[in-house]
Parts: C-alpha cells; sequence; structure tokens
C-alpha cells in the first residue's frame, strides 16, 4: 500500500480526488476517558461547577468534525451531512465512553473527522472537569468502521458492542 500524501518527489500533497466519484461515506470513533470515581460521579450528578459536561462536550465534538481540515493539514474540507456523538458513564472502570458517527456525501472519507469528534468531546471532558482531577486520561482513540468509497467497508474486529 502507498502513501497518497507524498508526490513523486517525496514532498506533502493534498490528494487530487477530482475524478473519484461521489458516494455516501460514514465512519464511527470511540475513545474514552478515565477518571477518579469521585469525578465521574460529578458528572453523573451535574454537580461539575463548569456545567453540563457531556452536552458540552457534544457541541465541542461536532465542532471538531466540522473544523477537521482546519486541524489536520492534508484533509481536505467536507460537507458534513451528520455528525453526532453518545456517551456511556462506565462506573466499574470509572471512565466515560465516547462514541462519534460522521457522514457526508462525498469523494472522500471521514475517518478523520469521527477521529477529531472523539478527540475533541475527550479535550472537552478533561477541561470542564480539570478543577476536580487532573489525573484525567484520555486513550483508546480508534476507527470502529468505515463505509462508501473505493476501499469498501472496515469493523474492527474482537471489539465490544457499544453499552445500552
Amino acid at each position: 500500500m502507498e502513501l497518497t500524501h507524498f508526490d513523486p518527489e517525496g514532498r506533502a500533497r493534498m490528494v487530487d480526488v477530482t475524478a473519484k466519484a461521489d458516494t455516501v461515506r460514514e465512519a464511527v470513533a470511540r475513545g474514552t476517558v478515565s477518571m477518579k470515581p469521585e469525578t465521574l460521579n460529578q458528572i453523573a450528578a451535574g454537580g461539575i461547577a463548569k456545567g453540563d459536561v457531556l452536552a458540552v462536550a457534544q457541541v465541542g465534538g461536532i465542532m471538531g468534525a466540522k473544523r477537521t481540515s482546519v486541524l489536520i493539514p492534508m484533509c481536505h474540507p467536507l460537507f458534513l451531512t451528520g455528525a453526532g456523538l453518545k456517551f456511556f458513564l462506565d462506573f466499574a472502570q470509572n471512565r466515560v465512553e465516547i462514541e462519534a458517527r460522521v457522514k457526508t456525501t462525498g469523494k472522500t472519507g471521514v475517518e478523520m473527522e469521527a477521529l477529531t469528534a472523539v478527540s475533541i468531546a475527550a479535550l472537552t471532558i478533561y477541561d470542564m472537569c480539570k478543577a476536580v482531577d487532573r489525573e484525567m486520561v484520555i486513550g483508546d482513540i480508534r476507527l470502529m468502521s468505515k463505509a462508501g468509497g473505493k476501499s469498501g467497508t472496515f469493523q474492527r474486529e474482537g471489539e465490544n458492542p457499544w453499552p445500552k
């Protein structure tokens, strides 16, 4: 598999997708923010002084998805047709699980937008809660699935299903 973000001279370039057909594309990414049990309990009870942590993280994640091409140098600016986040409070492991789903109809995929949405949501949770817990750990940010385009479908193997 060749790296397409380099020209024949080895210099960085934005891939030319002009000739590619528009297709429906979707990507799902996940990540976690691990924290002290007291912090998770405060999030659940709405007791964080800055406000509703998950509501703000949801908006931040969507904004991150929309601004991915500004943050990641070789990403194409995309017209997103959908972006949403879900959160699961995992009291057994003292963490917030984050899932982002991003959609478009276009010439290139939305994997980076989904990953950015999770990353920004996680950073927002950290920012909202850092006054009570500076030991939080952001991690496990990964692509779960993608559909559409020439390369077809990808589904991560061996992953637990999203909690109910």
